[in-house]
């Protein structure tokens, strides 16, 4: 030390790295769990860190949103900042069940981001996406690529965790795997909506204190009218009860509150549900369920259909949809309340909906003078119709979840045309 006379106390510092390997390996937690690594700078330019840097930690800051899903801190995942790790290893030091990494280069005015997500016990690949941007406002840019890394991942998680869970035995399920196996059946046509219902149940009896499962069975239980064709009256009040202890259990779970904001849309409860709804998107606005309860808020309750689809759109960006998608039925009644009969039309020809479906299509075929399709499609429906399903019943109530009157006028109008009881 130069120019000091007196002693000076010198200290050794380790790096975090050595800090980690020496941790002991963390035990896995029973829900699903994350490490973000760094994303690497590969633009060969030193100053291009703080963009690598400033995605990697937005995307861990918009993945903790996600409640189900538990997320290593920032100081924890960046101990591995520039070294070769081994994701095996970074599962066993972190206590992480998968690992998100990626890359960053940027080239001029352009920038590409790959983006892979990794199981740590094997090592497997579950997913990759790269993105290529201009750079024109570099701070919207990383905004929405941080969208779409971020409500990308919860989806990918749960579709590996489900694939597992159909290979355990009942008998070993959690609350937790309960509740998710039932969400899987809820927001997928090809799994019977009473299946959802089951697990619903079963994730209740392990956990009375589940807001998850209390909020999916309201949902279930509402969707239940019209795919099951359960008693109406009964059934959402009982929704309604299972919402509310959902809420009261966890008022600041997203999903919880797009749970109920969506069974108060099917109750016609227009102020509720956009309360609900309006909550969900500020606590999570990535998690494409959210956005498509968002879509719904303004169609039903709002009587905005454009707006709505573009929030459909929005949803469907971040998790594109399935041929077994639930968001169909609501994009399907989305395209008839703007009047766009063909499109409604064009889904059916597509995708495999569920029976009462076949009323709405009467009613697109009808508004577009092709009467004998109308009647054809009603006849469908009166051969796959669940017992209990009764075509005025569901349509009374499919009508009145709408909040403007001209919207309810061009619904009647169809289903009249459609020769069906209005």
């Amino acid at each position: 030390m130069k120019n000091i006379t007196e002693p000076v106390r010198v200290y050794r510092f380790t790096t975090a790295i050595r800090t980690l390997a020496s941790r002991p390996t963390l035990a896995l937690p029973d829900k699903p769990s994350i490490a973000v690594l760094p994303f690497t700078n590969m633009s060969g330019d030193p100053e291009q860190e703080y963009f690598s840097d400033g995605l990697t930690e937005d995307i861990i800051t918009e993945l903790s949103r996600f409640r189900d899903l538990l997320v290593i801190a920032r100081n924890s995942s960046f101990a591995f900042k520039g070294q070769a790790v081994d994701v095996k290893e970074v599962g066993r030091k972190l206590g992480a069940r998968h690992v998100l990494e990626g890359s960053v280069r940027r080239v001029g005015n352009r920038v590409r981001i790959t983006a892979q997500l990794l199981e740590t016990a094997a090592g497997n690949h579950l997913w990759a996406e790269r993105y290529d941007r201009d750079l024109e406002d570099i701070f919207s840019v990383q905004d929405e690529l941080v969208r779409a890394i971020s409500g990308a991942i919860p989806g990918q998680l749960d579709r590996h965790a489900v694939e597992k869970l159909r290979r355990t035995p009942p008998d070993n399920l959690t609350a937790f795997d309960c509740e998710l196996r039932g969400r899987w059946a809820l927001r997928h046509w090809n799994e019977d909506l009473s299946i959802a219902l089951e697990w619903f149940a079963k994730s209740i009896k392990a956990d009375p204190n589940y807001a998850l499962a209390h909020a999916g069975i309201a949902m279930a239980y509402s969707y239940g009218l019209y795919i099951l064709g359960l008693p109406p009256e009964e059934i959402l009040v009982r929704a309604k009860e299972h919402a509310q202890r959902a809420i009261a259990l966890d008022d600041t779970n997203p999903t919880t509150n797009a749970y109920a904001a969506f069974t108060y849309h099917l109750a016609a409860e227009y102020k509720l549900a956009r309360n609900y709804a309006e909550r969900a998107l500020a606590l999570n606005p990535n998690d494409p369920f959210v956005l498509f309860v968002q879509a719904s808020t303004l169609l039903y309750a709002g009587g905005e259909p454009k707006k709505a689809l573009q929030w459909f759109e929005k949803s469907e960006r971040i998790e594109p949809y399935t041929t077994d998608d639930y968001r169909f039925d609501i994009l399907e009644d989305c395209y008839y309340t703007l009047g766009d009969y063909e499109k409604v039309i064009g889904i059916h020809d597509v995708h495999r909906l569920p029976a009462f479906m076949k009323l709405v299509l009467a009613a697109a075929f009808a508004q577009t003078g092709q009467i004998e399709k109308a009647k054809m499609a009603v006849e469908e429906y009166e051969l796959t119709r669940p017992a209990g399903h009764d075509a005025a019943t569901m349509i009374k109530y499919h009508v009145r979840m709408l909040a403007r009157q001209e919207d309810r006028d061009r619904w009647l109008e169809g289903y009249r045309k459609a020769g069906l009881p209005v």
